[in-house]
């Protein structure tokens, strides 16, 4: 946890940016589809070809907390000239729509398979210390709100039961003939966030949006 921390603490940065974080959550054993920094498109093709295809890009800024938000984000990249082609097309939308924000660079990721959107997130309570929310993801989470809440650590068959907590859960279990979601993944989920964020004082929030289950 000290390089990435670090890294944000010397450049004066309280959020971790998508290439940092990830890198910790791997390190704490919670499986991401990875992220590599490239500073320019030449560098984006080779962490591509590296990776396999199909990839996503994604605007790296310290001043963009939703990249989506300003066309900073391009899915389904499937070959190199695609990765040239997303990567101006990422630096023209986000210079247009933010004029004034730093850019980084892009990361650079497999594409995940699509999946339930659901979210695993964590804050810090003044009182109770980390407190776990689990909830349907993507967009939905700001719509709907329908998410639950655990104060860390977890008991045994809390995460098992905050997510069968939220109103959504029948469409984890598989509605109207959609694909079930691997429900004892969800819970290993839950429970290794719990773990990672049990005891590190530096972890104030976080967002996992969106799983994909």
């Amino acid at each position: 946890m000290v390089e990435p921390v670090q890294s944000a603490r010397n450049a004066g940065r309280s959020l971790l940016d998508e290439v940092e974080s990830k890198q910790l959550l791997e390190e704490a054993g919670i499986a991401t589809t990875g992220a590599a920094r490239a500073s320019s498109a030449h560098e984006a093709v080779r962490l591509a070809d590296a990776v396999g295809y199909p990839v996503v890009l994604k605007v790296l800024s310290p001043d963009i907390a939703h990249k989506s938000d300003t066309g900073g984000v391009v899915l389904n990249v499937a070959s190199a000239g695609e990765v040239r082609s997303a990567f101006e097309t990422i630096m023209q939308r986000v210079q247009a729509a933010q004029p004034d924000a730093r850019i980084d660079g892009v990361s650079v990721q497999r594409q995940a398979e699509t999946g339930t959107e659901v979210i695993v997130g964590m804050t810090r309570d003044p009182q109770f210390g980390p407190v776990i929310m689990f909830g349907l993801g993507g967009i939905f989470v700001e719509v709907l709100r329908d998410v639950a809440f655990r104060v860390v650590p977890l008991a045994n068959g809390d995460a098992h039961a905050i997510i069968r907590e939220i109103r959504g859960f029948p469409v984890l279990e598989g509605a109207r003939g959609s694909k079930p979601a691997d429900l004892d993944a969800l819970a290993s989920l839950v429970d290794a966030v719990a773990h990672f964020v049990a005891t590190p004082p530096e972890i104030e929030e976080l967002d996992l949006n969106p799983v994909f289950a």
